[in-house]
């Protein structure tokens, strides 16, 4: 008998119309989807209690035209020093430009894009072209009064753009990203802050052609967000990337930076390290743009050598003894993978559904080594370095996993997973047509709390009917590692979302994670701050804070501050 055709929804697949509110919203590439395969369509619908008839019939799309209807509040008088600063043509005071340049990635800022509405906007945008423009600028902005927001890559999910007060965003990314110096002795490269993530690890990849090196290099910093976010990105937010195992956080990769702030300019030293009090270098590090503006900044580098990668996958019977062999493998000082990643039971059947996994061969062995549906889990990696180095890791990563009851699968599935990491985001788009929601937080966690604070977690978000949460960790340490959760949803009313995602933040506080491991705090984490650092903490950043911003014209609101 022949099977039925499987309904396929009629997926939006155009680019957005310039000018439009999906324009901002829509993720990445206008002209690039991705849309959910029959295995996580079917998820989706499971999880959410959906049929085939909620997908016939698409939510608000967000395709109309923004209206320049939004005056701006900056005094004609004002916007005319700031061009004389900029040019004409790096200045914009239309609604569209302000709202591109104030939109995030959060649901929240998607749906009210969606729903077209125009919210804490600046009054106007700047493209400085240099650090002179930005001293200009900050000058000017701190005898007016005005506040000073920086936008890059756009891809903060935290509210990290929104001005609630108005004032001026700053793009960086449109001038101010070049490299400013190279340095093969040092292992250092020193680059404007606006800098995209492809076009700096493309420059370091083929630095031998391009910078006439003797070695091929890496900067070793793969977010999600990789393709779309920018070197000063990473650096003000404290980022982490894909393979922070080995090569660290965006915090480790740092050797110098230079800002500019309303009380005054500095560089910090490029010394390799240093005893000379507390370090200023390492303060500004995660400013969010409260403190001041980054100008430059000089990062560490890193052999480059993608021939000596080894891929690994494993499955285990349950979270507890994949995250054990995690733990030993970041513990038993043989050196680190580059990627290391360990997924709970959710997100496992999740990706075994998506890739079609589900009842066929290998499943079906799986279940013959008592590897279950809804217990098991996948641990994933590779490694990288010195050709004898890369494969001593891998050794040593396959003999505990195996004697922690880990099936090896192959190196396979974690090929399979790299190749679609920065094509996965676009999905959300899709989805988010029919009226589902997707969006993510994630937390720091040490080793002897990270099941308690998994079971919490997972517990809240599942406390809300037809409400999938996958959870995985991803960036390790020998004394613990993060949890990133990912909750799917089809709630119909924003607030009722936002009520929903600020339980969830309280729920992780509560139980003794971070308020974020790599997304940074914005204003979505700001109201727990306190509560989260001490008051005595909280005194630190405000004086440092009054100190270099006095007027309190730096991105206000941000941190909490």
């Amino acid at each position: 008998m022949k099977k039925p055709t499987p309904f396929i929804p009629k997926w939006q697949n155009k680019a957005p119309e310039k000018g439009s509110f999906r324009s901002i919203l829509k993720w990445g590439d206008p002209n690039e989807y991705k849309n959910p395969s029959m295995g996580f369509l079917n998820v989706i619908k499971q999880g959410l209690g959906l049929s085939d008839s909620d997908f016939k019939k698409m939510q608000k799309l967000g395709e109309e035209k923004i209206k320049d209807t939004r005056v701006s509040m900056i005094s004609e008088s004002a916007i005319l020093l700031f061009e004389n600063i900029v040019g004409k043509e790096n200045l914009f005071v239309d609604t569209y430009e302000r709202l591109k340049y104030s939109s995030g990635k959060a649901m929240e800022d998607i749906y009210k894009l969606r729903e077209n509405i125009v919210d804490k906007i600046p009054d106007l945008v700047l493209h400085p072209r240099d650090k002179e423009d930005v001293k200009k600028i900050i000058g000017l902005c701190n005898d007016k009064k005005i506040p000073v927001h920086v936008y890059s890559g756009g891809s903060s999910v935290t509210f990290g753009l929104d001005c609630p007060k108005g004032g001026v965003t700053l793009v960086m990314s449109t001038h101010m990203n070049k490299m400013l110096g190279f340095n093969e002795k040092n292992q250092t490269i020193t680059v404007q802050p606006g800098m995209m993530g492809p076009f700096y690890e493309d420059l370091l990849n083929h630095a031998k052609k391009k910078l006439g090196t003797k070695k091929r290099y890496t900067g070793g910093h793969y977010p999600q967000s990789f393709e779309y976010s920018s070197v000063g990105g990473w650096v003000v937010t404290l980022g982490s990337g894909q393979a922070s195992s080995y090569y660290g956080d965006a915090c480790d990769l740092v050797i110098s930076q230079e800002y500019v702030t309303p009380s005054g300019s500095f560089k910090t030293h490029e010394y390799p390290g240093t005893a000379t009090g507390p370090k200023v270098n390492d303060i500004m590090k995660g400013s969010e743009g409260c403190f001041g503006v980054l100008v430059a900044v000089t990062m560490k580098v890193f052999s480059y050598n993608p021939e000596n990668s080894k891929a690994f996958t494993f499955m285990f019977p349950d979270f507890e003894k994949a995250a054990k062999a995690a733990k030993q493998i970041c513990q038993d000082e043989f050196g680190m993978p580059s990627i290391l990643r360990i997924s709970d039971a959710e997100e496992t059947d999740v990706a075994m559904k998506m890739y079609g996994l589900k009842d066929g061969i290998l499943d079906k062995f799986m279940g013959l080594k008592n590897l279950k549906p809804g217990q098991r889990c996948l641990l994933m990696g590779k490694t990288n370095g010195e050709k004898n180095f890369s494969k001593n890791v891998a050794k040593q990563v396959k003999k505990i996993c195996k004697k922690n009851k880990g099936l090896y699968l192959t190196g396979y599935p974690m090929k399979k997973w790299y190749k679609g990491r920065f094509s996965d985001p676009y999905m959300r788009d899709a989805l988010n047509d029919f009226g589902v929601l997707i969006d993510t937080l994630e937390s720091s966690v040490t080793w002897d709390n990270i099941h308690n604070l998994h079971k919490q977690v997972r517990a809240y978000i599942k406390s809300f009917p037809n409400t999938i949460c996958m959870t995985h960790a991803s960036h390790f340490y020998s004394q613990g590692t993060n949890l990133y959760f990912i909750f799917i949803t089809n709630m119909k009313d924003i607030g009722e979302f936002r009520t929903f995602q600020q339980g969830v933040i309280a729920c992780i506080e509560k139980n003794g994670g971070s308020l974020s491991h790599h997304h940074g705090i914005g204003r979505m984490m700001a109201p727990w701050m306190e509560k989260h650092l001490g008051k005595e903490q909280m005194d630190v950043l405000r004086s440092i804070k009054n100190h270099f911003d006095p007027n309190g014209i730096m991105n206000p609101g941000g941190l909490g501050l």
